[in-house]
């Protein structure tokens, strides 16, 4: 397919009107990898630290099943919910303490919902505690080779410290199906269903893009959108790594842009291990861009994505219906733009297995195994504040807060400041009646006869604050 140099300019210039004036193109760290030979298709800036906010849950996943594996704790365990874990930031299943969710649907909640108090259930019924999962969580990313990784939260809540790499999480996205392939269909799921709720998954390249099959979202305003990505086309699955778009458009459109040029090249460019690492080192913060400034950001964003015209009409049934026998043109970006596919959920339910009567896993000493009931409290609260060792996971995070979200929680803010003052000033205004000692018919009529000027235009901001405010009781995303 071929454009004019004047269909050119107009869709540049459309561009530019949507994502803000383009400014010098600023590269986020990306790779795209051979699953079965590990080679390296493409790289930019893939040994950059960065925060991997909820990408950090697949880390979360290796260290539970290698735990199964190793006979430590079983998908039929139940894992008990602890006040320190019911204390997360959004998002969250919201369970109480003492709920009790079996591994296996706690991790179909922890990859579809991205559930922050259900990692912390996982790492305390696994290890005992957060710190000592986290522990194993940096064993098990040295042993894979992840040398840019350092890991204190199972949950990818803001913390500082916690940084990783595009390559790292390419190594450990691939050791998840190869070391685990009975377990590939945890990273594949569309949706789930706990009674009547329906959670889609974050992941917009499921149902999208041809042969999506898998892998993890993640979003904090200083990590800005991350997505590792799987796709399988003719026996050959690739994981792409994007890290640090500004929106989650832009991040579908540039994973898929990248797994297109993957899948038709199909030249390796280098290996894992031949990639230059220094260690990790401080993330950048992207919270400016990502979440205050985004216009500027998306356009230099933009300009990373290849604007290319490629077939994606098998493995779409969305498009083949469309298109009936031929096949549909689609680049990157329209792939991104496409309706919610509908997926076929997968149930999951608070509580026991029917006629489990094991163990119960739960917050307890550090190392000590699984069905050993200490007391609860010693093991299971937030550290102090004081601690320095202590993870912040708990704070509220803005961070975890979807931007409309914020953008409504403020308007409502605006509004109740708003609403006292009215109300201390006409406080204030039957004071003063009541020192000047007037008849109270008469100010009251006075007060009726000029308050409606003044009030109109206060009431009328009122009203679509008090919707705005109702609005922000919506859930975070990631």
């Amino acid at each position: 397919m071929t454009f004019s140099k004047s269909t050119l300019v107009a869709a540049t210039t459309v561009l530019l009107i949507v994502f803000g004036a383009a400014a010098p193109a600023r590269a986020t760290p990306s790779i795209v990898v051979d699953v079965a030979s590990g080679a390296v298709l493409s790289h930019d800036q893939a040994t950059a630290s960065w925060y991997p906010a909820s990408v950090t849950k697949l880390m979360t996943a290796y260290v539970a099943l290698e735990a199964v594996r190793q006979g430590r704790i079983s998908l039929d365990t139940p894992v008990m919910m602890s006040p320190r874990a019911c204390g997360m930031a959004p998002s969250k299943m919201g369970f109480r303490p003492g709920s009790e969710v079996t591994l296996h649907n706690a991790l179909v909640m922890l990859m579809v919902k991205s559930a922050n108090d259900i990692a912390v259930a996982i790492a305390e019924g696994v290890s005992g505690s957060v710190e000592a999962f986290a522990d194993e969580m940096n064993r098990a990313s040295a042993s894979l080779g992840m040398t840019q990784s350092v890991w204190y939260n199972p949950n990818g809540l803001p913390d500082e410290r916690q940084v990783t790499s595009a390559r790292d999480l390419a190594i450990l996205g691939r050791a998840l199906y190869l070391q685990f392939p009975e377990h590939a269909n945890l990273f594949n799921i569309g949706a789930m269903q706990l009674g009547k709720q329906i959670i889609p998954t974050h992941n917009h390249l499921l149902g999208r893009y041809a042969g999506a099959d898998g892998m993890k979202t993640g979003f904090t305003c200083s990590a800005g959108f991350n997505l590792v990505a799987s796709a399988t086309r003719g026996g050959r699955r690739l994981i792409a790594v994007v890290l640090g778009a500004p929106n989650p458009i832009l991040r579908t459109a540039k994973t898929a842009a990248l797994l297109d040029r993957g899948f038709q090249s199909g030249a390796a460019v280098a290996s894992l291990a031949s990639l230059p690492s220094s260690g990790p080192t401080a993330a950048p913060d992207l919270r400016e861009s990502v979440c205050h400034h985004r216009g500027p950001a998306a356009a230099e964003f933009m300009a990373e994505i290849e604007d290319a015209s490629v077939p994606v009409g098998s493995g779409v049934p969305l498009l083949d219906t469309l298109g009936g026998a031929q096949q549909q043109q689609m680049n990157a970006k329209e792939i991104a733009h496409l309706p919610r596919p509908r997926f076929e959920p997968v149930s999951v339910y608070v509580g026991r297995a029917p006629g489990y009567a094991g163990p119960v896993a739960r917050a307890r000493a550090p190392g000590a195994p699984v069905g050993e009931q200490p007391d609860l409290a010693a093991y299971a609260a937030q550290p102090e504040a004081g601690d320095a060792s202590a993870s912040p996971i708990s704070k509220p995070a803005p961070d975890a807060i979807s931007l409309r979200r914020a953008k409504h929680a403020k308007a409502a803010k605006a509004a109740r400041a708003a609403k006292a003052a009215k109300a201390a000033k006409a406080d204030a205004a039957k004071v003063d009646d009541v020192v000047a000692d007037e008849p109270a018919a008469k100010p009251k009529a006075a007060r009726s006869a000029t308050k409606p000027k003044a009030a109109a235009p206060h009431a009328a901001a009122q009203k679509p604050a008090g919707s705005k405010a109702h609005s922000a009781a919506e859930p975070g995303k990631s």
